[in-house]
């Protein structure tokens, strides 16, 4: 017997008939023998809708009641669930975030969680009862008012109540059967991984990858929770569903599970960068807090930094944003050019980030010579590199995109 949370988004809950689709799902589990605790999403494009009203209603409104009426889609959603389970014969109550707890902080609308308390989902557990909890939303139990987790925030929910039930595992169903070394609508020879590290698969979702929430990776990082990525569109009585064993899926788990690492375990992209260049500054000490400290003071995330060599006492400094971010970056820097004394700001918003991901690099040398020999001899210029232990990103022009991560793809051997 295992404890699991099994987590449904938007697409796999659609409908009443893909709810039932998922009761289903939840019934093989309970029929396996497992105990089952289920995080669903919002209806797909329920969500969208009810921000819709909030900001026809008002361009100005109130972030506390605009988690109040968002997170009313999750609550639809386990409701219908529990009835549709209770309708097949399982056992099933609703919860929404509030009253387990889920505690959270007090940002509304992007909560961070502080805890979770299970105990009324064990207790139900010794009952036979399947617990459905509405994701994306907990308590700031100061106010006593909902808040939301942003959003993708089930996929974090999911993980927190794993990680507050100490379930064995955390199954995250979504419209795709796992991940994938890389887009497959870009790269058709892309396949499924078995298995991916908790950094690689963070890498992987910061860089663009839509399977997960970054901070649901984050969390199961920390607590070691094991999760698995698997499709809620495949057959619920499917005989390989029902075997001992790992399900079908992409298992994320720590390093250590993985016997025998691959160099480079997939190729990201992200179209929503822009490069912003500071030409002809002085070159002396805290001219790079006097950049980046008006950015950070903005909130805009910087990525890639590149500094030139320093030529007659100036050099330019180069460095990544999203693309969001651009126009107020470029303002940013306008308010401090006289302290800081540069010639000009540039800017190109058509470039893309391609990211080269493996904790085998650790391991193996001359990974990053390869991709860049591949780029020259395709005729791909090279904007920027920064890399990590287990990380290598080049900035290119966005028209190369496709011809880029097919061919990293390639000299990698990761074509199936």
């Amino acid at each position: 017997m295992a404890r699991l949370v099994m987590k449904f988004g938007g697409t796999s809950v659609a409908n009443i008939e893909r709810i039932r689709n998922v009761a289903r799902h939840v019934k093989r589990e309970i029929e396996a023998g497992n105990q089952v605790a289920v995080v669903v999403s919002a209806m797909a494009g329920k969500t969208n809708e009810l921000v819709a009203w909030c900001r026809e209603t008002s361009s100005l409104y109130d972030s506390r009641e605009y988690d109040a009426i968002v997170a009313s889609g999750e609550q639809v959603t386990s409701g219908l669930l529990a009835i549709a389970l209770q309708e097949m014969g399982v056992p099933a109550r609703s919860w929404q975030g509030w009253q387990l707890p889920i505690a959270t902080d007090e940002a509304h609308g992007s909560a961070r969680i502080l805890s979770v308390n299970g105990d009324e989902i064990v207790k139900g557990f010794a009952r036979g009862e399947v617990a459905v909890i509405a994701g994306f939303q907990g308590i700031h139990e100061a106010t006593g008012r909902i808040a939301t987790l942003g959003r993708g925030g089930s996929d974090t929910s999911a993980v927190a109540v794993a990680a507050g039930i100490k379930a064995d595992r955390c199954d995250i169903y979504t419209d795709v059967d796992g991940v994938y070394t890389t887009d497959p609508r870009i790269v058709p020879k892309a396949r499924r991984l078995d298995k991916i590290a908790f950094e690689e698969m963070l890498e992987m979702a910061s860089l663009g990858a839509k399977v997960l929430q970054v901070r649901s990776v984050e969390m199961a990082m920390v607590h070691k929770v094991r999760t698995f990525v698997r499709s809620s569109f495949t057959d619920p009585d499917a005989p390989e569903l029902k075997t001992a064993g790992d399900p079908p899926g992409t298992l994320i788990c720590d390093e250590e599970e993985i016997v025998e690492s691959e160099v480079v375990t997939g190729i990201a992209f992200a179209r929503d960068e822009a490069q912003v260049s500071i030409r002809h500054v002085p070159d002396k000490p805290g001219i790079a807090a006097n950049v980046f400290v008006p950015l950070a003071d903005a909130n805009i995330n910087v990525d890639m930094i590149v500094q030139n060599i320093s030529a007659e006492g100036f050099t330019d400094i180069t460095f990544t944003v999203p693309s969001t971010d651009f126009e107020r970056a470029k303002a940013a820097l306008a308010g401090v050019r006289e302290e800081i004394g540069y010639g000009s700001v540039e800017g190109a918003t058509d470039v893309v980030k391609i990211s080269i991901i493996g904790i085998g690099m650790r391991s193996h040398a001359g990974v990053a010579a390869r991709a860049f020999k591949a780029l020259s001899e395709r005729g791909i210029n090279i904007r920027a590199i920064s890399t990590s232990e287990i990380k290598i990103s080049v900035l290119i022009d966005a028209a190369y995109t496709e011809l880029a991560v097919r061919t990293l793809h390639s000299v990698y051997g990761l074509d199936a």
